[in-house]
């Protein structure tokens, strides 16, 4: 349960996700799956139950599983066979992505900035971190997927929670026509609410319940640095990813208004120039993909 303790920040982040219920409850039958996934004692048929009852969620399923992102060997035409195939954590993925791609529909905010714009980077970070993860062989793939598609997630509570106050953040950030941002949108985030889209989205990461490792994401993929060294690895992957991904112009870049990559970060991961340029080549046609895929 979340409570009031904490700084007057803390307190105030804590109150605006409560004041947004209407998207800080995931769907019932995601929930479901999500629950059910963390239960070690769960089958391919268990999940197979609870995704049947809903159609558009199979059908997404077996887009997903037969398309050139996971490379399997001809045409699924089976969901219980699709989760089989894909694993139950990557069937969790696909919920989550389901019920967030509604949750990013909506008009343009500002002629610089729209939720669409937002969903097309989150899909493409999701996609992006997933192969990076596959490329440096640290074995989280699903675990980089999620938490690409989840990292910015601080700023939908902030469209959410006041759509002016948004207005007046971007209007602040500035943008070029190329969207590079002339300002910083962390600060602008905190002098207009109080707080920063990092801290709401790991508020609302807490309020889903998600695993400690997707929160340090929402709230440390700017500065994955900064978190103990034990918890580093899946937000720098997520940094990193960001940045690839933004260097192919995919949708929303105003919160970053430099694509270098921090030394710090890369040595955690143990990338290399060489290998970052491996990792540029690998991501171009995921991400091109990306959002229409997921959508």
């Amino acid at each position: 349960m979340t409570t009031s303790t904490g700084t007057p920040q803390e307190q105030l982040v804590q109150a605006a996700v409560r004041e947004i219920s209407h998207i800080a409850t995931l769907p019932e039958v995601t929930t479901r799956i999500v629950d059910l996934v963390e239960d070690p004692r769960s089958t391919a048929q268990d999940l197979h139950r609870v995704v049947s009852v809903d159609p558009a969620l199979c059908s997404r399923i077996l887009r997903i599983v037969n398309s050139s992102f996971y490379g399997l060997p001809g045409q699924i035409g089976s969901v219980n066979r699709a989760i089989v195939l894909l694993g139950l954590n990557a069937v969790k993925n696909i919920a989550i992505a389901a019920s967030l791609a509604k949750l990013f529909r909506g008009s343009e905010i500002t002629p610089t900035f729209s939720a669409r714009d937002l969903w097309v980077h989150s899909a493409g970070v999701a996609v992006a971190s997933k192969v990076v993860a596959d490329q440096i062989k640290i074995g989280l793939s699903d675990e980089a997927f999620l938490a690409g598609l989840i990292h910015d997630i601080g700023i939908m509570v902030e469209l959410q929670l006041d759509r002016a106050k948004l207005v007046e953040v971007v209007n602040r950030v500035g943008a070029d026509s190329a969207g590079v941002p002339a300002n910083d949108m962390l600060a602008a985030e905190q002098a207009v609410y109080g707080a920063t889209h990092p801290e709401f989205g790991a508020a609302l990461c807490e309020r889903w319940r998600f695993p400690q490792p997707l929160r340090f994401v929402a709230g440390f993929h700017h500065r994955p640095a900064e978190l103990a060294v034990e918890h580093r690895t899946l937000p720098s992957l997520v940094y990193v990813a960001d940045r690839l991904t933004e260097e192919l112009k995919k949708g929303f870049r105003l919160d970053l208004p430099t694509l270098d990559f921090s030394e710090a970060v890369l040595e955690t991961l143990k990338i290399t120039p060489g290998k970052l340029d491996e990792l540029r080549q690998a991501i171009v046609d995921p991400v091109k993909n990306a959002a229409t895929l997921l959508s």
